[in-house]
Parts: C-alpha cells; sequence; structure tokens
C-alpha cells in the first residue's frame, strides 16, 4: 500500500486494487497499519476531503485533524494519485 503521509501513529495511504473502472481520489486512514476496511476519505476537485465512512473508528476530534491535514496536502495527494493510478477521477 503506498503510504503518503503518516501522521502521529495514523498512516494516510492508497489501497493498492482500487478496482476496475478505477474509484476517484480518496486516502484511507489507519492506525499503525494498512487494513482493507480503514477509514475512507474522498478528495474532491477542489481539494476539499469529505468522510466517505470511519471504519477505523478514529476519534471525531482526531478525524477533524485528521481531515484537515488531508485538505492542507491535497494537492500533493492528487499528484501521488495520478503517479501510481495513471489517471485522475474526482467524487465531485
Amino acid at each position: 500500500m503506498p503510504q503518503i503521509f503518516r501522521i502521529g501513529p495514523y498512516i494516510i495511504y492508497f489501497w493498492s486494487n482500487e478496482g476496475h473502472p478505477l474509484e476517484p481520489v480518496h486516502v484511507h486512514i489507519a492506525n499503525g497499519r494498512a487494513t482493507a476496511n480503514a477509514t475512507k476519505i474522498w478528495i474532491t476537485r477542489s481539494g476539499k476531503a469529505l468522510l466517505c465512512n470511519n471504519s477505523s473508528k478514529i476519534p471525531e476530534k482526531t478525524l477533524r485533524n485528521l481531515l484537515r491535514a488531508i485538505e492542507a496536502n491535497s494537492a500533493h495527494i492528487i499528484e501521488e494519485w495520478e503517479e501510481h493510478f495513471g489517471e485522475i477521477k474526482y467524487f465531485i
């Protein structure tokens, strides 16, 4: 799983197999190590982070801080997505 960055114990990463057709740009967040059913965050065309699900059960305050960090790094995330998957689609 390509790790984009880490904030404390949380890793922000892409799942290598994002389906066919490719899903819109998003990241997963997990505490410690990548898992198949981690929290999922959509990245919009404008760089906004939208919560898809909180499967990792990240506490609300921590999740808000992680969403802010994802938004602050959205241009980098989108660039990494395109480099890794070769195409970009957006949720919104």
